[in-house]
């Protein structure tokens, strides 16, 4: 068993910390600091003549005795690892869902005096100073595996704006290690992208987005660079992975558009999913001082956690951690479906029960005792499937279509 290390800081030691110039935003941090936990891990590692700051999550219950998964999730510019924690809720979800999560954090620097990420271009004085942030990660990553049951075929990044563009970095330039990204209103900014593998990406932005606008260009943020339109992001990803099916919308309608690039290398995909509420914000997630308005159609933390289950660094194998899920996998089918779900399982019950949720997490309905759904009153869209089979759940995302 490798050795849980636990590090506490006093709530008032945190505070200190970071100081913000404006009134609202010290607020705003003590409503995250004591909403979320007065108990955190928050420690640092040297690496390029730094000491590189992150706060670590473990999840729940954790006890060192078998891997699990690790998502790697950065904060914004302007931003802090209390931030995108606060914003995206990723410790809540690694509490139910059984996985790490850290928040690194970018360097701080410049006029500003801000943090931010070296993601190519963008953004900022880490972009401007050459900050070693791919090391940071990597040495990051080396330092948790080292202390924690970390399932390494599992590693997983994301990122809010400047930190989205930090997870496209990653999957350029560290693709060995990272299994798949999920950038969240983010857009990519590297010259050359050549990873050693196909990377599946799950891609969040909204048409409302002034920060980083949707069709590309220079957007209304601080950083004042050029952002290439997202849909020539995700088509050089797709080329990556020699997808054959390319930006295939599967759902559109006024609340969000779903777009998928599939038959990839390696069992890779590429889903984009822009939203017609929202902004420059974490959709589904919580709202900062300050910010755009979140997307209230889907959440990007549910989204991007089904996606990255579906994903590891060998395509051929399944780690420990699927294996045990694979055993345990309930059939839903067909998928996509305009309206009867069928659901077939190789474990022995005496009991299934079933709740359907629509892509913001809303339980739409219930069923008992069932293994055939009826869902054709259900608008099209992405929906989430929990099946309890006496007290194993299975949580699977279907698609449903007119």
């Amino acid at each position: 068993m490798k050795e849980i290390v636990n590090k506490k800081l006093d709530c008032l030691d945190i505070m200190k910390i970071y100081k913000w110039s404006f009134k609202t935003y010290l607020v705003q941090l003590m409503i995250m600091f004591f909403s979320i936990s007065c108990y955190a891990q928050y420690d640092s590692i040297p690496h390029d003549g730094m000491d590189r700051t992150y706060l670590l999550h473990l999840p729940t219950g954790y006890d060192g005795t078998s891997d699990i998964p690790l998502i790697v999730a950065m904060h914004g510019g302007f931003g802090n690892a209390y931030s995108i924690e606060y914003q995206s809720q990723l410790s809540t979800k690694a509490d139910a869902e059984n996985f790490i999560v850290v928040y690194p954090e970018g360097v701080v620097g410049g006029v500003l005096n801000i943090s931010s990420w070296n993601a190519g271009w963008c953004c900022g004085y880490a972009s401007n100073s050459n900050a070693d942030d791919v090391g940071f990660i990597d040495a990051l990553l080396d330092t948790l595996i080292n202390l924690y049951a970390v399932d390494t075929n599992r590693i997983y990044a994301t990122g809010m704006s400047n930190g989205g563009f930090m997870s496209y970095r990653l999957g350029c330039e560290l693709s060995e290690r990272i299994a798949a990204i999920a950038p969240v209103a983010a857009s990519m900014s590297m010259v050359d992208c050549n990873p050693s593998r196909p990377v599946p990406v799950i891609d969040f932005h909204s048409y409302l987005d002034t920060h980083i606008p949707y069709y590309g260009g220079i957007g209304s943020g601080p950083s004042n660079h050029y952002n290439p339109p997202q849909d020539s992001v995700l088509n050089v990803w797709a080329e990556n992975s020699n997808c054959v099916d390319i930006n295939d919308t599967i759902i559109h309608n006024s609340e969000y558009t779903f777009i998928k690039w599939t038959s990839c290398d390696c069992n890779s995909e590429v889903q984009h999913y822009i939203t017609q509420d929202g902004g420059h914000t974490w959709p589904g997630g919580l709202q900062t001082s300050g910010s755009d308005s979140v997307s209230n159609y889907i959440s990007a933390t549910d989204l991007l956690w089904s996606f990255f289950q579906q994903h590891s660094l060998e395509c051929g194998t399944i780690s420990i951690y699927s294996e045990v899920a694979e055993k345990n996998r309930v059939l839903v089918y067909p998928n996509p479906t305009n309206g009867i779900l069928q659901i077939q399982s190789k474990l022995n019950y005496e009991q299934i029960e079933i709740s359907v949720f629509n892509v913001t997490g809303k339980n739409i309905f219930n069923a008992k005792n069932k293994t055939e759904i009826d869902i054709r009153h259900l608008p099209e869209g992405v929906y989430f499937i929990e099946i309890n089979l006496d007290g194993t759940i299975n949580m699977e995302n279907i698609i449903k279509i007119e």
